[in-house]
């Protein structure tokens, strides 16, 4: 096994890599490649060997122990030892956002992330300050969130669309919470959430604040009586929801 270091159980101190194999469900023993990028991070980053131990997980295989079998400047592989923890959905809430400037939103993809968000959706709101977005950035931001914070998937990244676009799709059956300032928020606990919405630099203007109130699926979500800054109150509101649904 080329010096393999294999210790029956799992380190924390061991590297931990999001690894998708589409074609080839992980096995023990199976020897699986590793991409350019994540190669490069082990050698020269990490400065890993042959034979040093491994994690490696995603949503449909669960987490691995293994060891590196090869590794050179842009390509490497890991053999896969035993399963450690059986593939498990993340539970928690889709996010609904209006993209800010480039640090804030990829401080808010690493919270969401740690927090348990399950997909996030950006939305064009009428004060939305930036229509750009990287999605490969960002879905490396959150697959670099997943690993340090040890949940067993990477949330999605959906394309940007228009906030009235996505609230005229949005089944009546799928509770969305909106943060909305400066109005109370709803506290019937019986109401489960599956969304959480979050607005813009500036607020909502007052017309999407009637056309979320027109929008059957759409409860208020009170954040306290100060002004929060956008990627503070996804904070805010991730947190309020799970403690709403007794995580």
């Amino acid at each position: 096994m080329g010096g393999a270091r294999y210790r029956g159980k799992m380190s924390r101190s061991d590297p931990r890599l999001y690894v998708e194999s589409p074609d080839l469900p992980f096995a023990a023993g199976l020897e699986i490649p590793l991409p350019p990028g994540q190669a490069h991070y082990l050698g020269n980053v990490l400065r890993q060997r042959v034979g040093d131990a491994v994690r490696v997980f995603n949503a449909r295989d669960g987490e691995w122990s293994g060891c590196l079998q090869t590794l050179r400047k842009d390509r490497g592989s890991i053999r896969l030892y035993v399963q450690e923890r059986p593939a498990r959905p993340t539970e928690g809430v889709e996010l609904l956002f209006a993209p800010l400037k480039r640090d804030a939103t990829e401080l808010l993809i690493r919270m969401g992330t740690e927090l348990g968000v399950t997909r996030f959706i950006p939305v064009v709101t009428e004060r939305t300050n930036t229509h750009r977005l990287n999605p490969q950035r960002l879905f490396l931001i959150a697959t670099e969130a997943a690993e340090q914070c040890e949940r067993l998937d990477v949330p999605s990244i959906a394309p940007l669309e228009p906030l009235k676009a996505v609230l005229a799709e949005w089944p009546d059956g799928k509770p969305l919470f909106a943060a909305l300032e400066r109005r109370p928020g709803e506290e019937d606990g019986s109401v489960r959430a599956a969304a959480l919405l979050i607005g813009p630099e500036g607020g909502f203007t007052e017309a999407e604040v009637a056309l979320l109130q027109r929008t059957p699926a759409v409860h208020a979500l009170g954040l306290g009586p100060l002004i929060l800054r956008a990627e503070t109150a996804v904070c805010a509101g991730l947190v309020r929801l799970a403690v709403r649904r007794g995580a």
